[in-house]
């Protein structure tokens, strides 16, 4: 069902025969090298003429999967794995588009981690570049595709190739073009250059890497420019790790032309930054260029020129490099998200206050219904503004963030808690403080909140000169005092908001989209609920979800259950391996007639669930964080069971279920444990 058409571009892209492939590569001539289909799934077919793999409605039903996994591989050195593919479609708008997922396993995770994923539907082959940053760990390549609606849908695999570099390298001497792309303009565009086609006006140069006719380059030419600043643009593939060092790459440019050669770095939402320019035309011959660039977050290279008119000549382009060292052989310190971030454990981390006296106060209570404990761990640390030693009118508490380079985009994340107050206006509010220009900057101020609930905010900003963050509190008059609680800021790079932003690995799951991979057996009533804000009885569960307070959290509402009335939530099957899991999430125990919350490990062989965790009673009027670490060397389930209590005060919730390789780093605090009465609820069955 794949386009004739396609079949002969593939055939001109295959390059040398699979024996001189890398390991983790594939160009399908003769079979699937060292990548297999899951047994357990749809098989892979191979194109009777070799060339590539499909999946297409022919054999396959919508919403079926076929799985390729590949050999045992290792990274030591950072990698750059390419996917050609093609996804079609039915003609018109599909409800249900096909999807290509590309997953890595690492040997010592029970979960696949999505890398990169695709709907959309092509007439021709595409080509996904991604960024495997170096390590020690092996890890196997898991690609997966699910068919979408239609009789004419297909998935097709042309060439998985992994090779040692960066992505962003390229010497243009394979046919495609290591994912550079030309952004079409009607006049002027890139084109490949050298081998034995001359197609352009211009006498063109040799190229570079072979230094003969045999070799490729990129060029454009300004033969067919029509209007002042016509402009053809190289895009490079999207980094999709963090990194940062010295971009070389040769360039050669007609002498005596007028045109503007630069080089951008565009963002995800579209953010263009100049980062080099031609300050002289150089010699006649190819042109080394060396520029400081970083991509701490996702972003593309280009390389744009811009002609003023027919007469601006060519310019050319090859050996594009990385390293990750600094241009000037000085590798400088990368921002360290960890030293601008503070949960306020141990102290205030690299935040400070005005010397004029401590505004903000480091403060460790008790949970109760008129003060929540913190939000880390519901045990711990937090800051509070205008407390009974500060609240006076006009009462002023700054607190200052460590000083943040310029000209990177960052993304504030915090979360706060307002008690008291009839007006929220300014009682928080954040500001930037640009440290050369002494000025003030608002970016955030409180508006409407609820009481006693721990909300998140976030804020993405951007600017050219260094900033420190200042989280300002406000006491207006002694009628309208109240108190501001702050915790868990981090400061991370990039936008706050992406939309190539991926979900959440299946060992993560916050139920604000939905339900992630967990699954119940029945459905009813009594089972476990998806819900957001307050549960529908007084005096018992949570007031909001733990991810953001606006979100969605699981949870059992007792008074649609019996006494001794259970409900079951089962993670999807994880992998065993060996070594230790740390098993964290954030549970709701409030209610005078609180029953019981356990997690069992269920191992696929046995019968029998075994005990990890459990608690009894009302806990806390807070989310509490739990920490479990387990072995299991086979496949497993996590399952999750609560029983209601004695009243309909016994909502149980659970939210942030996370699962993490290794042991738990820190240890759980049972300091506040409280048993509401002494009857094993798990003994009774219904």
């Amino acid at each position: 069902m794949l386009l004739r058409g396609v079949l002969l571009v593939v055939q001109a892209l295959q390059l040398a025969g699979a024996l001189d492939l890398p390991a983790g590569s594939c160009a399908f001539e003769e079979g699937t090298c060292a990548f297999d289909s899951v047994f357990a799934f749809l098989p892979w077919i191979l194109n009777e003429e070799g060339h590539y793999v499909y999946v297409d409605a022919s054999f396959a039903k919508q919403g079926e999967k076929a799985v390729l996994l590949s050999s045992d591989l290792q990274a030591e050195e950072w990698s750059c794995l390419r996917l050609v593919y093609q996804i079609t479609a039915a003609p018109g708008p599909p409800s249900h588009p096909s999807q290509l997922n590309l997953y890595v396993r690492f040997e010592d995770e029970s979960f696949d981690r999505l890398l990169w994923s695709a709907k959309k539907p092509s007439d021709s082959w595409l080509i996904a570049s991604l960024d495997l940053p170096n390590s020690s760990k092996k890890f196997k390549i898991l690609i997966e595709g699910i068919l979408g609606q239609g009789n004419t849908t297909s998935i097709a695999l042309f060439e998985i190739k992994m090779t040692t570099g960066y992505c962003i390298e390229c010497d243009f001497e394979e046919n495609h073009l290591c994912g550079f792309v030309n952004r079409w303009n009607p006049n002027v565009n890139w084109f490949v250059g050298g081998g034995t086609i001359r197609n352009s006006h211009s006498i063109l140069p040799q190229d570079h890497t072979f230094k003969n006719e045999l070799g490729h380059y990129m060029y454009v030419d300004s033969v067919y420019v029509k209007h002042f600043q016509e402009v053809a643009q190289l895009i490079s593939p999207m980094t999709t790790a963090p990194m940062s060092g010295c971009l070389s790459f040769y360039y050669q440019l007609q002498q005596g032309n007028d045109n503007v050669f630069s080089l951008y770095t565009r963002d995800v939402a579209g953010l263009y930054e100049e980062i080099w320019k031609v300050d002289n035309p150089g010699n006649a011959d190819w042109n080394l260029a060396e520029v400081e660039f970083s991509a701490p977050y996702p972003m593309e290279v280009i390389f744009e020129v811009a002609f003023n008119g027919p007469k601006g000549g060519y310019v050319a382009l090859d050996d594009i490099s990385f390293s990750p060292v600094s241009c000037q052989n000085q590798t400088e310190l990368p921002f360290s998200a960890v030293e601008a971030s503070c949960n306020f454990e141990e102290d205030l981390c690299n935040f400070y206050q005005d010397k004029e006296g401590p505004g903000w106060t480091r403060v460790k209570v008790k949970p109760n219904v008129y003060r929540a404990g913190d939000h880390t761990t519901g045990f711990g640390y937090y800051l509070l503004a205008n407390t009974k030693f500060t609240s006076q009118p006009g009462y002023i508490g700054r607190l200052y963030g460590p000083s943040l380079p310029g000209n990177l985009q960052y993304c504030l994340r915090f979360y706060y808690a307002i008690y008291g107050f009839l007006k929220m206006s300014d009682t928080l509010a954040v500001y930037i403080f640009e440290e050369n220009h002494v000025v003030q900057e608002k970016i955030w101020s409180l508006l409407e909140s609820p009481r006693g609930v721990w909300m998140q905010a976030e804020i993405t900003f951007k600017k050219p000169m260094p900033t420190k963050v200042v989280f300002m509190s406000l006491c207006k008059s002694f009628w309208d005092c109240g108190l501001v609680a702050l915790d868990d800021i981090t400061i991370q790079l990039g936008s706050c908001w992406s939309p190539e932003r991926l979900p959440p690995p299946p060992g993560e799951c916050t139920f604000d989209q939905d339900e992630c991979a967990f699954t119940q057996e029945k459905r009813n009533r009594s089972s476990w609920h998806r819900r957001r804000g307050e549960t529908p009885t007084s005096y018992t569960g949570p007031k909001g979800d733990h991810t953001t307070g606006v979100g969605y959290y699981m949870y059992i509402e007792a008074s649609h259950m019996v006494y001794g009335q259970k409900a079951h939530l089962r993670s999807k099957p994880l992998r065993g391996i060996p070594g230790k899991h740390c098993l964290t999430f954030f549970y709701h125990m409030y209610g005078a007639g609180t029953g019981l919350l356990s997690v069992y490990l269920k191992k696929e062989e046995d019968s029998e669930e075994s005990l990890l965790w459990r608690r009894r009673g009302e806990q806390s009027i807070s989310w509490l964080r739990a920490l479990i670490e387990y072995s299991c060397m086979q496949q497993h389930q996590i399952i999750f069971e609560a029983i209601r209590g004695a009243s309909i005060r016994s909502d149980i919730a659970i939210d942030d279920v996370k699962f993490q390789a290794g042991p738990c780093t820190e240890v759980e605090d049972t300091t506040q444990q409280s048993s509401g009465y002494s009857e094993d609820l798990n003994a009774i069955e219904y």
